[in-house]
This record gives C-alpha cells, sequence and structure tokens, in this order.
C-alpha cells in the first residue's frame, strides 16, 4: 500500500515532482513519458517502480530507501535550482522529507 504524499524521480533527472495523492500521479502519468528507471517514493521511503499498461498505472513495490539516500535525493533536487544551502537540508525521517518538497500554496 502506498502511503501519500510521495515524489516522483524520473531518470536522469534530479528535479523531484512532489505528489500529493494517487490522483496527482495519474494526472503526471498522462503529462510525461516514462523510463522503465523512473520511480516514486512514498512516505515511508518504499520505492515503486511505474507499470502503464493499457492507461493503467501500476505501482510495483522495489526496495525501501534510508532517510539519508531521500535526504541526498533532495539535496541533488535543491541543488539543481541553487537557492539552498545543501548542508542544511537534513531530515529525522523520509516523511518529514518528502513533506520538505511540498509547494507552497
Amino acid at each position: 500500500m502506498v502511503n501519500w504524499p510521495c515524489i516522483l524521480k524520473l531518470d536522469g533527472d534530479d528535479e523531484l515532482i512532489y505528489l500529493d495523492s494517487e490522483q496527482q500521479l495519474l494526472s503526471e502519468c498522462e503529462d510525461l513519458i516514462f523510463s522503465q528507471d523512473d520511480y516514486v517514493i512514498d512516505s515511508q521511503g518504499f520505492s515503486y517502480s511505474i507499470s502503464i499498461n493499457n492507461a493503467n498505472v501500476e505501482l510495483i513495490n522495489n526496495t525501501q530507501l534510508t532517510v539519508e539516500e531521500v535526504t541526498a535525493l533532495i539535496q541533488a533536487h535543491e541543488f539543481s535550482f541553487a537557492e539552498v544551502c545543501l548542508i542544511k537540508i537534513q531530515f529525522v525521517s523520509v516523511s518529514d522529507a518528502i513533506h520538505a518538497l511540498k509547494p507552497s500554496d
């Protein structure tokens, strides 16, 4: 079971996409061309590969990432914008890390 919110990690790109819900993932799937190496990371750190069959999106559980691994992804993401001091990016949990990417309303 996927624990929302999640982040979408596209292969070869440091930018991460915050996903608030399954509906938002489905919306992103309409606009993107996926690679077999793209994956979703949920709030508990579980990573899921993405399978699209006949316009249906299926998430297949692969592994669980540590807070350090998720933090490194977020550091690379923020570095691409060059707006935040990377050393200051630290999290206690994967859930905190993913929530930090939520866009401001």
